[in-house]
């Protein structure tokens, strides 16, 4: 009888310490899995897919930080390729300045509204002028906030007779701002002026 009950207590031991590990693996098993879980979870968080002609291209997000340089570009030529590409068209005109003037303060508004007193939009309607501009090159100082640019860029003037080049230097500041439809790089551009905008040559149209 005692040796029976010796095989019983023997037999809860290993019963119970069986128990513990498989309590103790399941525990280390549940652990891994929340583990990795949350790793894939990060991992796909740093992940964004673009849907482009019916194919997912995987893109990778990361800090405004390091994307400033670029995005601060692309705006800047965002904004003179909406404000000086024109076309004899009034609707054209306004649609194309409506979109520049919500990436810049009131020094473009300023700019323009001398442009449209001194008769210059107008002179485009009615010469059949076509305005084109090409950016060059663009300068971003990101080391001091706000931002300071130069914008390098040459204008194509095309008139019924002629066709004039000019060279055209602009400089600004950029402050950033919260993204929208309308800005979508979220940044303003301010004290934009002129440095320089002259003639580099002219052809005569056949």
């Amino acid at each position: 009888m005692f040796a029976k009950m010796k095989n019983i207590d023997t037999a809860f031991r290993y019963v119970r310490s069986f128990t513990v590990l498989v309590v103790v693996g399941c525990i280390i098993i549940c652990c891994y899995i929340i583990y990795s879980s949350f790793s894939a979870l990060t991992l796909m968080e740093d992940r964004v897919y673009i849907l482009a002609n019916g194919k997912a291209i995987e893109a990778y997000s990361s800090d405004r930080k390091d994307n400033i340089p670029v995005e601060a570009k692309d705006h800047v030529k965002t904004f003179h390729k909406f404000f000086f590409t024109l076309d004899p068209d009034d609707k054209v005109i306004k649609d194309n300045v409506t979109k520049a003037l919500y990436l810049a303060d009131d020094s473009a508004k300023r700019i323009y509204d001398d442009l449209k007193e001194s008769g210059y939009y107008s002179g485009i309607i009615s010469g059949n002028i076509s305005q084109t501009i090409i950016v060059d090159s663009i300068s971003i100082d990101i080391k001091e906030y706000p931002y300071h640019f130069k914008c390098y860029a040459k204008q194509k003037i095309i008139r019924t007779t002629s066709i004039l080049d000019r060279s055209l230097i602009t400089e600004g500041t950029l402050r950033n701002v919260s993204r929208s439809d309308n800005n979508p790089h979220g940044f303003l551009i301010e004290h934009w002026n002129t440095i320089e905008n002259k003639d580099l040559k002219v052809e005569n149209r056949k």
